[in-house]
């Protein structure tokens, strides 16, 4: 690693002479030719401060720490860290990842590394909302929960989280059905996410109870898993009656690739004869699917945006006194081809 001595060596200076002059502190102390030749000689070599000493003397690290379950290895949910580590960048911070592959055994001596390091904040992120055991860090320490829920209010005073609004995301998919309309909406929900199910049923039923349009039970259906696989067979269930909805909306857009599926092997075309409404606009499936879904936007980016800018927040001073926040992230329609009217309209 270049060092100052390196760049004391070539300039024919002491060590001392280079740390002024490199700290800002030389003008006045340092000859002016002799600390612009430093300089020069230090961005030709590429000097890079060492910020592990740096954050000794000073104890500030300028340093986020990040544990993540599968948030890294899942490509679906790698916008929260791009979203992330570019709000810390701009922040003047940098963010030290450690992603635990879904195995919560690793949690701990991931945090444990990651305080050794001396990070000045902690993001605890999650592929999918859930509510999230958080690890033992130092009580004064800025704590974000991203893309779930702290399971125990009071186990840390400053614990701030944010998740996307899955209650009025559902709600604004089901609307654009509606305005279309249609007044015989199925609903396709998944069972392996119960927050999310949760969520997304009441925006559902919200939508519909204020057009004035009962729901309707028969018209649901329960996948076990958001895959396009597991939505298979409740889409063939759904689609294959007389009295078929003439619109679905679908808990995932991989549930969307399924209906899609049965409703082609029905002989059904969309949207002619079914209109199709997703959550999530996953890439290389939204966009994929002929016609293209309209769905609406996990906000995965902006998510990690604001975890980042809430513990830099925290740590500035500017948001001192500031109570605990749970921040609910807009979901964004996002229009394709999928919707149309009913069909005989």
């Amino acid at each position: 690693m270049l060092t100052m001595k390196d760049i004391a060596s070539h300039v024919g200076v002491s060590v001392s002479s280079v740390s002024l002059v490199l700290s800002g502190r030389g003008e006045g102390r340092v000859n002016a030719s002799v600390a612009q030749r430093i300089k020069q000689v230090a961005d030709e070599l590429g000097y890079v401060p060492n910020q592990l000493a740096r954050s000794l003397k000073t104890k500030q690290s300028r340093t986020i720490g990040m544990v993540s379950d599968q948030v890294a290895t899942v490509p679906f949910s790698g916008h929260m860290l791009a979203g992330a580590q570019q709000a810390a960048w701009d922040s003047g911070f940098m963010l030290m990842l450690i992603d635990t592959y879904g195995n919560d055994e690793v949690q701990t001596p991931a945090v444990q590394s990651l305080l050794q390091r001396n990070i000045e904040g902690l993001i605890v992120a999650t592929n999918f909302h859930k509510l999230v055991d958080l690890p033992l860090v130092p009580p004064t320490m800025p704590v974000v929960i991203l893309d779930g829920r702290p399971s125990d209010d009071d186990a840390h005073p400053t614990v701030d989280y944010v998740v996307p609004d899955e209650e009025l995301g559902a709600y604004t998919s089901t609307r654009l059905l509606i305005e279309a309309g249609h007044t015989r909406i199925g609903f396709c929900d998944v069972r392996a996410y119960p927050i999310a199910s949760r969520l997304r049923a009441r925006g559902h039923e919200r939508a519909l109870a204020e057009a004035g349009l009962r729901r309707d039970e028969s018209l649901t259906v329960v996948a076990e898993d958001a895959a396009t696989r597991f939505a298979v067979e409740p889409a063939r269930r759904l689609l294959d009656r007389d009295d078929r909805p003439t619109a679905v909306f679908c808990f995932s857009d991989q549930t969307a690739m399924g209906f899609y599926q049965v409703a082609r092997h029905l002989g059904l075309e969309i949207p002619r004869d079914l209109s199709i409404a997703g959550f999530d606009n996953q890439e290389f499936v939204a966009e994929a699917l002929d016609p293209g879904l309209t769905t609406v936007q996990l906000p995965h980016r902006d998510m990690g945006e604001w975890a980042v800018r809430r513990v830099v927040g925290r740590l500035d001073g500017s948001l001192d006194g500031a109570e605990r926040e749970g921040f609910l992230m807009p979901c964004a329609p996002v229009l394709r081809q999928s919707i149309g009217p009913p069909s005989g309209s």
